[in-house]
């Protein structure tokens, strides 16, 4: 029995951290023109969750944040146009870059793991949008760049502020010590 009542408690603040990341990403400092936004520490739900309960439970809930995502910001096909770029687009611009996430689980256990997941689970976030930039939006780069300076320095511009957002975040999570159970 005890078995199951945690497996409901991690189901329950899976849903409740995925809903509290979705809410947080429509705070909004910047919005980029071709996608990426400078959000209000979004991501933190979600690396919390990783490290509260294992790698799983925070890909699972990654992955369902991913699915949230592409029906927030509507899918806009690739240049290429084809149904194999979409897939390709799908798979680095939503459910690998938010499901990677999830892998903040395998700090789990460690002390300030959570601070020590953002540049890990958020550096991994950004080189797959970079890859998805040189893959399939190359042909927005800017003239004299390639599109792998293009990707780069693109996606830099919202995940570098976002990474150090979330990081302050999760420093003064760990300060505070708001509840010695949830780190």
């Amino acid at each position: 029995m005890k078995r199951r009542n945690t497996a409901l408690l991690s189901l329950v603040e899976s849903a409740m951290l995925v809903a509290m990341a979705f809410a947080l990403s429509y705070i909004k400092f910047f919005r980029f023109p071709q996608g990426g936004a400078i959000t209000a520490a979004s991501m933190l739900p979600l690396l919390l969750l990783g490290v509260r309960r294992g790698w799983r439970w925070g890909v699972g809930a990654a992955l369902v944040y991913s699915g949230l995502q592409m029906l927030q910001g509507g899918l806009y096909p690739p240049p290429a146009g084809t149904p194999e770029a979409f897939v390709i687009m799908l798979l680095l611009d939503y459910i690998i870059a938010f499901g990677v996430l999830g892998l903040s689980g395998f700090f789990h256990g460690k002390d300030s793991g959570l601070v020590y997941s953002v540049p890990v689970c958020l550096g991994l976030r950004y080189i797959c949008h970079s890859a998805g930039g040189v893959v399939l939006w190359g042909s927005y780069a800017w003239d004299g760049f390639s599109p792998l300076a293009y990707s780069l320095t693109y996606n830099a511009a919202y995940m570098l502020p976002e990474m150090i957002i979330t990081y302050v975040a999760a420093m003064l999570l760990c300060r505070l010590k708001v509840d010695k159970a949830l780190l």
